[in-house]
């Protein structure tokens, strides 16, 4: 395969870092700073862009507002991810890649998304439902569960012909429970309360009208579309995120929210027991595909895939095999092994990117365009 590399790590970090772009190849412009509409401040637009479907980001480079919150209001680290990355990818329909640069959320800060995470009777921003202290903790899971867990804000900048950039368009990711986790005594055991997509879906758009009404009340959102999009989040326990399913726009100056556009997108874990007719001929080839590994190392059971479906077709199969470390080339000939039965199981049509590690990290890597006749394969030299 021509297409095989093996450098030694720092290797490749020196050859990414001679790859990009000088500063005298960007472009300076000037932005506004949000603290105040009278000060400026000099920010760079990076030439180098990785593809289309990424956004370039402003240097330097401003962390959320509301930084850090997400990892305690959001269940796994999976949809911590997809909460953030699949806004992302929505906010495409609405602002391109072509035109708009990415920016964290920079309107929402900490202290506003806990209030407004809050139960109402708790505090007069609460978007969630209350409920009185003492409530039946059974009767409170029913008739009034945790809806909104999280919001993920996300800022969309447009140059302007004055050499500026200027806000062009904010997106809202509001993660909804799926779940609702209660306990009938403290330090007691955990109770499950599942929530319908139907519930949810209406809570949820509910919950949307309202936070667009919020933002429109600061005059320096009203007049910049907003995208609000519902995001679904999995059980604690799921080894694949939740997704978006649903999401809306407001146009400039609108207090209201378009028709709401459904999204087909979602996770699922290989080999699955028992697979719905859409995932069957998938299951078996990834099922063929662990029993060709199991040839090679007859011990080997723990390959686990996860299939990304759009519209009910699979568009991204990320998989990882973890391996016993014998030596570099043995890891070699099985990584040349891998590549090989990659493009005869699969096909063309998908994202494939294989990780195979052991107890000592990572030892080899395998990224399959979709449509590209040979994978990349990469074997990590310490």
């Amino acid at each position: 395969m021509n297409r095989f590399r093996w450098i030694p790590a720092m290797v490749v970090v020196a050859m990414l870092a001679g790859c990009t772009p000088s500063i005298r190849e960007d472009t300076e412009i000037v932005a506004p700073n949000n603290e105040s509409e009278a000060e400026v401040e000099t920010t760079i637009i990076p030439k180098m862009q990785l593809d289309e479907s990424y956004y370039k980001t402003l240097i330097p480079y401003k962390e959320s507002a509301a930084r850090g919150l997400v990892v305690s209001n959001v269940y796994t680290k999976y949809d911590i991810k997809e909460a953030e990355e699949g806004l992302m990818r929505i906010s495409q329909n609405e602002f391109s890649t072509d035109s708009y640069y990415f920016q964290e959320g920079q309107y929402l800060d900490s202290e506003t998304v806990k209030k407004w995470l809050s139960r109402s009777n708790n505090n007069e921003e609460g978007l969630n439902p209350p409920a009185e202290q003492g409530m039946d903790p059974e009767k409170r899971a029913k008739e009034a569960p945790i809806y909104l867990a999280h919001i993920v804000e996300q800022n969309y900048l447009k140059k302007t012909s004055d050499n500026k950039v200027a806000l062009g368009g904010i997106s809202i990711g509001l993660a909804l429970n799926s779940i609702y986790y209660y306990q009938k005594e403290q330090y007691g055991e955990w109770y499950e309360e599942p929530i319908s997509q139907e519930v949810l879906e209406k809570k949820g758009k509910e919950i949307a009208e309202e936070v667009v009404r919020r933002l429109r009340n600061r005059p320096e959102l009203q007049n910049v579309p907003i995208l609000i999009a519902l995001f679904k989040q999995e059980a604690r326990n799921s080894i694949v995120p939740g997704t978006y399913f649903a999401y809306s726009v407001a146009k400039p100056g609108k207090s209201n929210l378009d028709d709401w556009v459904s999204i087909n997108e979602k996770y699922v874990t290989f080999p699955m027991s028992n697979p719905e007719d859409i995932y069957r001929d998938m299951n078996t080839n990834f099922r063929n595909f662990k029993s060709d590994i199991q040839k090679y190392f007859s011990n080997n059971t723990s390959v686990i895939g996860k299939g990304f479906y759009q519209n009910n077709q699979l568009v991204k199969l990320s998989i990882e095999v973890p391996v016993q470390f014998y030596g570099t080339t043995e890891i070699i000939g099985f990584t040349q092994y891998l590549s090989g039965i990659l493009i005869k199981r699969f096909p063309d049509s998908v994202d494939i990117e294989v990780n195979i590690t052991s107890i000592n990290g990572s030892e080899a890597l395998i990224l399959k365009d979709r449509n590209d006749k040979e994978p990349f394969v990469h074997i990590y030299n310490y």
